[in-house]
């Protein structure tokens, strides 16, 4: 084999390219595992049912009382006190704490009784001195009416002077005296006793009435006074005190609408906090006068449902209800209907479940009650709605009902 044979065997063939073909079919590959990936999350994504809330749709009696006006309001607390002492003092012990439950006269918190005590010894001593003396007043008292009557028998029998007469009768009426004035400085002396004990009491400070603890405002080594110092740093109170079972509902009503409120109206109050309970109430007193700067009046109702989830200035929606028209022969039906969460209704359609799926359900939509909608027609009672239907919700489409 001659030197051009073996130049040609060592020339390289760049019409083949097999690395360049070998790396394209690498990137064909990689696009399709990721459109594989895709196209399986999205089947996977179709196949998995959303998750909804549902509603049962409740039946609307003839007679039912349907919403007359809405406000919103407060929750209040008729009986509602800042604790605090009588006296100014450095307080020494706190025992409350905010949510804990105090009876009426439970210890709340103590203040240095120290200057108190020391009051009340002194009281004490000196009603001691007082008494004693009392005693040595009746014991002289009582010698000197022996001696006047023994001088008295003498001078009748002459044998003693006026003037002996007179002095035992002196002596005697001086000891009355002074055992009267005694007995003054013993009254005064248990008196005193008497205030320096108030005064020992004072440093205890107990609860007023029976309620939860919902303010803690001093802490052992403070002073409280039951004026406020001005400006300095003496507390006014322990902590504040609430009823729980005072609590009502106030209501600031438009003064164009409160023809619309009377006395003893049922009412169906919802918490912003707790959308889906109804609570049920009734109008206890409108107050007799409007307020300029806002055109309203206020409305007190009255909670009937005690619950420990309604606790003090909360938000709270009122629905007034209209009364239920007395029993009438002649009188005619009024259209039946459902009632269904407000926010299950999208326009004029609602989803029912049934099944594991939805159906698509026109209805007739009518007023709205509190946070419920009625529905006049396309829907029985007793039919379960999706409560805020997804966008991507669709006729016949699976749905998981939430738990």
């Amino acid at each position: 084999m001659d030197t051009s044979e073996l130049l040609k065997e060592l020339r390289i063939d760049r019409d083949g390219r097999p690395p360049r073909r070998r790396g394209r079919w690498l990137v064909v590959g990689a696009i399709v595992l990721v459109l594989a990936g895709v196209g399986g999350w999205l089947a996977y994504a179709r196949l998995t049912p959303p998750t909804v809330r549902t509603a049962t749709a409740r039946s609307l009696a003839a007679d039912t009382p349907g919403s007359v006006l809405d406000a919103s309001g407060y929750v209040t607390a008729r009986r509602q006190a800042t604790v605090s002492a009588k006296i100014t003092g450095k307080v020494t012990e706190v025992r409350i704490e905010e949510g804990m439950r105090v009876e009426e006269g439970d210890v709340l918190a103590r203040l240095d009784d120290t200057e108190a005590r020391a009051q009340l010894a002194l009281a004490r001593a000196q009603l001691s001195v007082a008494s004693s003396q009392e005693g040595e007043i009746r014991a002289l008292l009582q010698q000197a009416e022996s001696d006047y009557a023994r001088a008295q028998e003498l001078f009748d029998r002459q044998l003693v002077s006026a003037q002996a007469i007179d002095a035992a009768r002196a002596q005697r009426d001086t000891l009355r005296a002074r055992l009267l004035a005694n007995t003054e400085q013993v009254r005064a002396a248990r008196e005193s006793v008497s205030v320096a004990s108030v005064q020992l009491d004072n440093t205890v400070i107990r609860a007023p009435f029976s309620g939860v603890v919902v303010t803690k405002s001093a802490q052992p080594g403070e002073m409280i006074s039951p004026i406020s110092a001005g400006g300095g740093f003496t507390r006014t109170g322990i902590g504040t005190i609430v009823d729980m079972d005072s609590l009502e509902i106030q209501v600031d009503v438009n003064e164009s609408f409160i023809n619309r409120v009377a006395a003893n109206q049922p009412v169906e109050a919802t918490l912003n906090a707790y959308p889906d309970w109804k609570i049920p109430g009734s109008v206890i007193a409108i107050i007799p006068t409007a307020d300029r700067s806002k055109a309203t009046v206020k409305v007190r109702v009255a909670i009937k449902s005690k619950d420990p989830r309604i606790v003090p200035d909360m938000g709270v929606r009122v629905a007034f209800l209209e009364r239920a028209p007395a029993a009438s022969v002649s009188a005619s039906p009024a259209p039946a209907g459902v009632l269904v969460p407000d926010d299950a209704v999208r326009g004029d359609v609602v989803f029912v479940v049934a099944d594991g799926r939805v159906s698509r359900r026109r209805v007739t939509a009518g007023k709205t009650a509190g946070t419920e909608r009625e529905i006049l027609a396309g829907l029985k009672a007793g039919e379960r709605v999706v409560v805020s239907p997804p966008p991507s919700l669709g006729d016949g489409g699976a749905v998981r009902v939430a738990q």
